[in-house]
């Protein structure tokens, strides 16, 4: 007999597998999908992921095998954690807290992630922050058979599936906007949600969370919002969805709810994340829910489709990327974080966690590689962490219909010339969108999510515990105190560059507070 240990997730193509494997579609939605997954594991064993559509991590017991197997989606929208205790037992879940309810569980930092952290700003690779505790990375499975009396237990993991790429140069700029329109239309509606659901939609200034809101049945969309004008995209928002007719709601955020939030998000993250959108994220989230339990969002498009900037020096870089390209946060260098961290360990390197993503696609355009180790790194690591975990923390559900196989497949056989060109980024998903979408819209340049956090953090009236963290215990333990106080007072006289090195070193002192403060 085949058990769902645990799950979290959504199957997109379940009316389709109900068919194949034989189970009732009137089920409850949470009993239909734990019945597939069972059942697909019957039937196909390790390789059931190559039959499922959607986003997902679940741990399964064969109890006639006697052994768990879990598994991650191929893109690692759900997270998945496990540790081996000292007398040999498996603790996992799709919580990190799961693990450490375990008497078991024995709590130690992982002090080598930090150094990952500050060039980061999240924690990359399948090493937490707390020691002994291991993500199953996104596109692989775990297998852990109880060892018979006098034998070892044995846990082995396997990766199923890794992003390929074969450009196609046969097709031109229209076919590939029409297979675009018609997949993303097809994944849309009818497989995002079922009939009887009704879903809102994020909505920001720019092209994805536009574009998935043409596409959708939502009749409402969500936006945060400033005061401060010149990072306010909710007003361009706003005029999208006057455009498509439906409903427009603004969060409003403040600079004393962004800092007062701080502690919550960076409990609920379970692992520092030194990205401020999070912060207005959650605070998105958690407005959000007062209204729905089920929101899309448009995650994905950007790496998958040449979304950002500095993929136009992709060209420039050429080979020298694999020397330094680690995904597109890179805050602090080695000889920075050797100056002010108090224990500097120079074998923990962050290009050591993707020199075999490069050997992968060695021979492939250089926009192509990069975009590849964001969609192993910073996708994983720093974007679906946050959409998942904050989005759970407020009660609300987010489906990213961009995040997606069949989408994926798409863009790895688009050639470069289709994702950038001197002007334009994302150009055949931009001329998809066009498709229901005015190009005012649809070409409108990216801006990113962009927060107020350069200004509001240097103002002494919000930033009262930014200092205070800066002076504590903690960063007395981990840091060369008058280093990062230079680094700080720098910040606040004006150099309002050092905004994400304070932030990143900020955040991970109040994740430790909240964890491991005595």
């Amino acid at each position: 007999m085949i058990t769902v240990k645990t799950y979290r997730g959504h199957i997109r193509n379940h009316e389709q597998l109900c068919t194949e494997l034989n189970i009732d579609r009137t089920l409850p939605r949470a009993e239909k999908e734990e019945a597939i997954l069972a059942r697909a594991y019957e039937t196909w064993g390790h390789e059931m992921a190559d039959h499922i559509y959607g986003m997902f991590a679940f741990a399964l017991y064969d109890d006639e095998a006697d052994e768990v197997f879990a598994l991650r989606d191929q893109f690692g929208t759900k997270p998945f954690y496990y540790y081996v205790t000292a007398d040999g037992e498996l603790l996992y879940g799709t919580m990190i807290r799961e693990i450490m309810d375990s008497p078991k569980f024995v709590k130690e930092l992982n002090e080598p992630m930090l150094q990952i952290y500050l060039s980061l700003t999240y924690a990359a690779g399948e090493d937490t922050f707390f020691k002994g505790v291991k993500k199953l990375m996104p596109g692989h499975y775990l297998v852990w058979k109880k060892g018979i009396a006098g034998t070892a237990d044995a846990l082995t993991v396997t990766r199923y599936w890794a992003p390929a790429y074969h450009p196609d140069e046969t097709k031109t700029l229209e076919e590939w906007a029409d297979e675009i329109h018609e997949t993303l239309t097809k994944v849309v509606m009818p497989e995002v949600k079922t009939a009887d659901e009704t879903a809102e939609s994020f909505l920001s200034g720019g092209v994805d969370s536009s574009y998935v809101l043409a596409v959708s049945d939502a009749q409402a969309c969500d936006s945060c919002g400033y005061d401060e004008e010149r990072f306010d995209e909710s007003r361009v928002a706003a005029v999208t969805a006057e455009l498509l007719g439906r409903t427009h709601h603004v969060k409003k955020v403040s600079p004393e709810e962004f800092f007062g939030i701080v502690p919550f998000v960076m409990r609920n993250m379970e692992q520092p994340l030194g990205d401020a959108s999070a912060i207005v994220f959650t605070l998105g989230c958690l407005a959000t829910a007062e209204h729905t339990k089920l929101c899309y969002s448009g995650e994905g498009a950007d790496e998958f489709f040449g979304g950002y900037n500095m993929y136009r020096n992709a060209e420039r870089y050429g080979e020298n990327l694999k020397t330094f390209y680690v995904g597109n946060t890179n805050i602090m260098k080695e000889d920075e974080k050797e100056r002010i961290l108090a224990h500097y360990d120079p074998s923990v390197l962050p290009i050591d966690l993707v020199k075999d993503y490069y050997e992968e696609t060695e021979g492939l355009d250089p926009l192509t590689r990069m975009a590849d180790i964001d969609i192993r790194v910073w996708l994983e690591g720093d974007i679906y962490l946050n959409v998942d975990k904050m989005s759970t923390a407020a009660g609300l559900e987010i489906r990213m219909p961009l995040t997606d196989r069949r989408i994926f497949d798409i863009a790895s056989r688009l050639p470069a010339r289709f994702k950038v060109d001197p002007e334009q980024n994302k150009v055949a998903f931009r001329t998809a969108a066009a498709k229901v979408l005015p190009d005012e819209i649809a070409f409108r340049k990216k801006l990113g999510f962009i927060v107020p956090i350069r200004i509001w953090m240097a103002d002494e009236r919000y930033n009262a515990d930014v200092r205070a963290k800066f002076e504590s215990a903690a960063a007395e333990k981990f840091f060369r105190k008058d280093e990062i106080a230079k680094i700080l007072a720098d910040y606040l006289a004006g150099d309002s560059d050092l905004w994400r090195k304070v932030w990143t070193i900020y955040t991970f002192l109040v994740w430790y507070d909240e964890y491991f403060a005595e």
